[in-house]
């Protein structure tokens, strides 16, 4: 189904319309830069969940990185999206889940070398009327300003606390992943 201008969706969002109706339950997102070490946290914590688990239908994993806007697609894709993330604190390895509206009041900034804030993104999907529910799982990395792939011990230890969560916000949707038996 394409829409032409003047049918309440203009460009560049007209091409998302297409790919509405095959929506996801939900989506596990992981955010981040894979180059600044801690940084890429998100990244890092999906690739190690999509190898140990199993999801169900209806629930995808995706690697957004840093793709920004790119990421509205799969945004406005999904019924219910956890993010997996950084955020800017004082408390390097502490772990937070915030809800979108919890973010928005305290104007925390999940992100911090993404080049478009995700908040951008997340305010486009709520302009087009396509905004799923959003849970972030963030946690405060200890290295982030300098190069690297590898993530630092600290943060790497974390997995299992960041696993249990994830798991926990998924059995409240219904969805239990099926563990992997070389996890």
């Amino acid at each position: 189904m394409i829409y032409q201008g003047g049918e309440n969706f203009s460009p560049p969002f007209f091409f998302l319309v297409a790919n509405m109706s095959e929506k996801n339950y939900i989506t596990i997102l992981g955010l981040g830069n894979i180059l600044l070490r801690d940084e890429g946290f998100g990244v890092h914590f999906v690739r190690w969940f999509e190898k140990n688990y199993q999801l169900p239908e209806g629930a995808k994993i995706v690697e957004g990185g840093t793709l920004g806007y790119r990421l509205l697609d799969t945004v406005c894709s999904c019924d219910n999206l956890l993010v997996i993330d950084v955020i800017k604190s004082n408390e390097p390895g502490a772990i937070y889940r915030f809800t979108k509206e919890e973010i928005d009041e305290q104007e925390l900034q999940p992100t911090s070398a993404h080049e478009v804030s995700f908040q951008d993104v997340l305010c486009k999907a709520e302009l087009i009327e396509e905004l799923p529910d959003v849970i972030f799982l963030c946690i405060v990395p200890y290295e982030y300003k300098d190069m690297g792939l590898e993530l630092t011990p600290h943060i790497r230890k974390k997995f299992p606390e960041v696993e249990k969560l994830l798991l926990q916000e998924l059995s409240s949707h219904g969805i239990n992943p099926l563990k992997l038996n070389n996890a």
